[in-house]
Order: structure tokens, then C-alpha cells, then sequence
């Protein structure tokens, strides 16, 4: 597959193109570049352990909270990755470049939004005044997939939807106020 078939797939194929661009300049590529790598796991390790670090035994549960989600979501984009099979933007789409390395072979979902967007849900339930941070960094991780040329815009937005209705799912099943009495 050598592009996005079907006009309603042009939009997605355009914003890609557009944003990729953007990001072949030097300073917006490197700044994307080390957001891309915080959200390979490195931010969410280091909240999840200064959590346990500083807010002792309910630190450790929300760290746990969001271990076992982020575990969940890494199952669920890897299968969603392998059944859908969608090519990254840099293989098909001309004028996309990948600004950093991949991963993976594959698009569809994006598994750095995926698992920011989810951790996320989980830690604003535990610490709602982390709002600024998270919502910004989450917000960053799921541009620079885009910028970077790794993901098109869809992907990022699908992914976003997955990892909130996964958020929300661990906190359904695992209500605070069960995980605190």
C-alpha cells in the first residue's frame, strides 16, 4: 500500500504531510524527538515511582492502578497493531519522512498516545492538581507521533479514545474509594 486510498482519508493524509513538515525544523524535531522518547515510558516510570516515593501506601496503589492499565493497553495495541496491519505515514505517504526512528512495523493506534492518554485518566483520578502537567505532556506525546512522521492524525485520535475508554475501564473496575478502604 503505497497511499491512503479514498477521499475521506485525504484530510488524514494532508494533516500528516503538513505536520511532518513543521517538524523537519531543527528545533521542532528535536523537542518532538525528546517528548517522543519520554513517552516511550520513561515520564510514566519515573511519575509512577516518585508517586509510591512521596505519597507512601496511596502513591503505590495509583502506581499499580496505572501499571496494570498501561499493561493492559500494551497488550491491546499490540493486537490492535497486528490485526489492522496499517502502514506508518513514512512508508505511504510521499513527502513523509520519519524524523525519528520506529518502534514497530506498524500505524494503527498509536501505542504512545494509547498508554498517555490512559495513564493519564488514571493519575488525574488519584491527583486532579497534576492536571496542568499530564494534560499538556499527554497533548505533546500524541503531536510529536505526528510531527515525527510515525503516525497520521487518526491514528493518534483513535488512540486517544482507546486509552480514555481504558482509563475509565480501570477505574470502573477498580473504584478508588475499593482500592483506599
Amino acid at each position: 500500500m503505497n497511499t491512503l486510498p479514498g477521499p475521506r482519508l485525504a484530510i488524514d493524509r494532508r494533516m500528516c504531510v503538513a505536520a511532518n513538515r513543521w517538524g523537519t525544523r531543527r528545533a521542532v524535531g528535536v523537542f518532538f524527538g525528546i517528548i517522543s522518547r519520554l513517552g516511550d515510558g520513561v515520564f510514566w516510570y519515573s511519575l509512577m515511582a516518585a508517586l509510591a516515593l512521596i505519597d507512601g501506601r496511596r502513591g503505590l496503589l495509583a502506581a499499580a492502578q496505572m501499571a496494570v492499565t498501561g499493561l493492559t493497553a500494551l497488550f491491546l495495541y499490540r493486537l490492535l497493531k497486528r490485526w489492522t496491519r496499517r502502514p506508518r505515514p513514512f512508508r505511504a505517504c510521499p513527502g513523509v519522512i520519519a524524523h525519528v526512528p520506529p518502534l514497530d512495523e506498524f500505524s494503527f493506534p498509536s501505542g504512545h498516545t494509547l498508554q498517555a492518554v490512559s495513564f493519564t485518566v488514571v493519575a488525574l483520578a488519584w491527583y486532579p492538581l497534576l492536571a496542568p502537567l499530564l494534560l499538556t505532556f499527554t497533548t505533546l506525546v500524541g503531536a510529536s507521533r505526528v510531527i515525527l512522521g510515525l503516525h497520521y492524525p487518526s491514528d493518534v485520535i483513535a488512540a486517544t479514545a482507546i486509552g480514555g475508554a481504558l482509563g475509565a475501564l480501570s477505574l470502573w473496575l477498580l473504584p478508588l474509594r475499593a482500592l483506599m478502604g
